[in-house]
């Protein structure tokens, strides 16, 4: 089995101390084989239920668990970010903290890993989703992949392997669900090289989507016009990286 330098497994939670326990040690058991190194990070953003007395009990009880807190929610953007930030190690893995990715797959993520690849993304073999999720989602891929020019098959599957080297360069702005466009395109600009793997996407079996309601689709529509604007007409993280 291949293994890797030393991996920072990360996992944004908000409201999920029904799935989290289990993510956190199934990606501890899934490390061990993959590196000497390796710690896990999560980073409870402001969760109202008891997230956050069961990420206590799996640091107790597990020294290579590291709890970022945010006192209030900030959005997922924002934890994505704070993860990024709070990582140590040479590698990045993350994926949500609700169970509809298997941390376990990992695995096949860092078999992946060649000296040429700087991300792994994963791309769902099918998704487990109600049927208008699917509709709004598969409308959502087809506008993005057009706006921002993305190659990826599945720009919002949230289960990939980064060097952790690459946020020197990639600074992240969004603090809500559309830091997934913004990273991939900076990735991508920058020259950044995929590999893309399948990976299983499974039914959602505790609480509810925090994305996929009415208000915030409207809200992610206006956010994801501003940051076409930024990166695809002004090219801003473009002209910034010249000027670095």
């Amino acid at each position: 089995m291949k293994k890797l330098q030393s991996i920072t497994a990360f996992f944004p939670a908000f409201n999920d101390a029904a799935t989290i326990p289990s993510m956190v040690i199934s990606v501890l058991l899934t490390l061990q084989k993959l590196t000497d190194d390796y710690e896990v990070v999560v980073v409870n953003d402001g969760s109202q239920d008891h997230t956050g007395q069961m990420l206590e009990e799996l640091a107790r009880l597990y020294p290579q668990v590291r709890i970022v807190t945010h006192p209030q929610n900030k959005g997922y953007g924002a934890a994505l970010t704070t993860g990024f930030r709070a990582a140590q190690k040479a590698w990045i893995f993350y994926t949500d903290g609700d169970a509809q990715y298997d941390p376990r797959e990992l695995v096949d993520l860092v078999a992946a890993v060649t000296p040429e690849t700087d991300v792994v993304n994963g791309y769902k073999i099918e998704r487990s989703d109600p049927l208008h999720r699917i509709i709004i989602g598969r409308l959502y891929h087809h506008v993005v992949r057009l706006l921002f020019g993305f190659r990826l098959r599945d720009v919002d599957c949230d289960y990939r392997l980064m060097k952790r080297s690459i946020f020197d360069k990639v600074k992240l702005h969004s603090t809500s669900g559309t830091i997934c466009l913004e990273m991939v395109k900076k990735m991508q600009d920058f020259g950044y090289r995929f590999t893309e793997i399948p990976v299983h996407h499974y039914h959602r079996a505790h609480g509810k989507s925090q994305f996929f309601n009415f208000p915030r689709l409207r809200r992610t529509a206006v956010q994801l016009m501003w940051l076409w604007w930024k990166l695809v007409v002004k090219k801003e993280h473009l002209k910034e990286r010249l000027a670095d």
